[in-house]
């Protein structure tokens, strides 16, 4: 067994986050976790719309995947500008939206910094204006997106942690994890695994188990958020919080601020149907 934890707490160092290497170019693991993110989900959501789960066309959700995508990378990446890095951002404008470097020569080096919660928030807003505009009902859409995208997050997560990102703080258990990009040579919980089974593996589990028990009018939309929110406040606590940032309210991370605010959407998700319930047994 202690060769196995040998092994496993210097897995990390063993990785190399690049697929292949063209001059300045690098195609990385985490940006294929992407698109392997965006395939599972549209897997997930084509197989409800062929259940009949969800009252949308094949058409409808191909279109929609389009506009997804583009709130996700666009609403990530503007999340991470105004919710993290603002400051380093007002002085690189182009570091916003070009993927490359000019100190030290110029250089790939990807888009550093996507948030959750902005990506999140992208969607939101995309998913209402796209129900309204084709007369889709949209807590009976979210329903079906909150069933197909925690499985898709799990990928997200395992991009982080390819990519050597997003690490835990210090630890004594046997199976944390040495990161090569971390100070010092101390183990750390790997944080991104975690958040990839609880928030994505978890999450996955109990929505699609509820999805046939419970009332299709938000409330697996609400169970989702609430999940989420609820899982990524705890796991704050086994993550090193960003190191430009800190801590921002007491113990509390950015995250955690964040994460309370959107339980609290969730919370509100999950009280609508049983208000509308009510409403109809009155009536």
């Amino acid at each position: 067994m202690t060769a196995f934890w040998q092994w496993w707490q210097q897995l990390p160092h063993t990785l190399d986050p690049v697929l292949l290497r063209l001059g300045g170019f690098e195609i990385r693991y985490y940006g294929l976790m992407y698109l392997v993110a965006f395939g599972v989900a549209w897997l997930i959501l084509r197989h409800l719309i062929r259940r009949k789960e969800v009252n949308v066309t094949m058409v409808q959700a191909n279109d929609y995947m389009f506009w997804a995508v583009l709130a996700v990378l666009v609403g990530g990446r503007l999340g991470y500008v105004f919710f993290y890095d603002l400051n380093y951002f007002l002085a690189h404008p182009l570091s916003i939206i070009l993927p490359v470097s000019t100190e030290n020569g110029l250089h790939f080096t990807g888009f550093l910094g996507m948030s959750f919660h902005g990506g999140a928030l992208a969607v939101a807003v995309v998913t209402i204006w796209f129900c309204r505009t084709r007369g889709i009902r949209i807590l009976e859409f979210g329903d079906a997106l909150a069933t197909a995208v925690p499985l898709a997050y799990t990928f997200g997560r395992l991009g982080n942690f390819l990519n050597g990102e997003l690490y835990g703080r210090i630890t004594s258990m046997p199976w944390g994890m040495s990161f090569p990009n971390s100070p010092g040579e101390a183990l750390r919980h790997p944080s991104q695994l975690y958040e990839a089974f609880f928030e994505g593996i978890v999450l996955f589990l109990l929505i699609w188990w509820l999805r046939k028990r419970v009332q299709r009018s938000g409330k697996l939309l609400g169970v989702y958020i609430t999940g989420y929110a609820a899982f990524r406040f705890v796991i704050e606590f086994f993550r090193e919080p960003d190191a430009h940032l800190g801590f921002v309210a007491g113990p509390f991370t950015l995250g955690q601020v964040l994460c309370l605010i959107m339980g609290l959407v969730g919370v509100v998700l999950l009280v609508i149907p049983e208000i509308k319930k009510k409403k109809t047994k009155k009536k």
